[in-house]
């Protein structure tokens, strides 16, 4: 199976070196030297990771054969992909690959079936599950403990304990909007909150 860890940023210095955006919780693992990585666009790779450092806060890489800031450049924007057991588990309790979370049930801690994960958004201040709702709405439920209270991958479900609003305030918002058109409609006006159209 294939896993996104990294994405590569702009080119740092002129010995090929790229900053790169980490989207693993196992960078020592996943991009250390001479680990070898599929790429998107297939392209640009497989390239082999040569150095790796922290510069600023920023993990910076350099690949075999890239030697200088115009190859270096040529590589942004490029996803890096690592070859994982599909049975791996991440070492750290309580974390999970994306693929172990699609398509996951997400339901309340009082058992209302929300809908189904089809995405995870990594952000850089956290995780988002992107889920489907079953008239076919999303929602975006923020990854971190005090919403997502429990991941049971054998029942394939996340229970969440939504904050108020989290997911009903988008239903209401959706519903207000609907009924909202129909009144501008039926009055024969633009819309407008007030109802008078565009007349002064």
């Amino acid at each position: 199976m294939q896993l996104v860890v990294a994405r590569i940023g702009r080119a740092h210095g002129i010995k090929g070196e790229v900053t790169v955006e980490v989207r693993t919780d196992e960078p020592e693992q996943r991009l250390a030297p001479g680990a070898v990585l599929a790429t998107d666009p297939a392209s640009t790779g497989p390239l082999t990771i040569e150095t790796g450092r922290v510069h600023s806060g920023r993990l910076l890489l350099r690949f075999e054969g890239v030697r200088d800031r115009t190859a270096a450049e040529a590589l942004r924007n490029t996803l890096l992909i690592a070859e994982i057991d599909p049975e791996e588990l991440p070492e750290e309790e309580d974390e999970y690959y994306d693929h172990q979370l699609m398509d996951l049930d997400v339901v309340t801690k009082d058992g209302l079936e929300v809908g189904r994960i089809t995405e995870i958004s990594h952000l850089p201040s956290q995780d988002l599950f992107i889920v489907e709702r079953p008239d076919g709405s999303e929602v975006m439920i923020p990854f971190v403990e005090a919403i997502v209270t429990e991941i049971d991958l054998e029942e394939q479900r996340a229970v969440i304990d939504p904050p108020p609003g989290l997911i009903d305030d988008q239903a209401e918002i959706a519903s207000a909007r609907d009924e909202a058109e129909d009144a501008g409609t039926d009055a024969g006006t633009d819309g407008d909150a007030d109802g008078n159209g565009d007349r002064p």
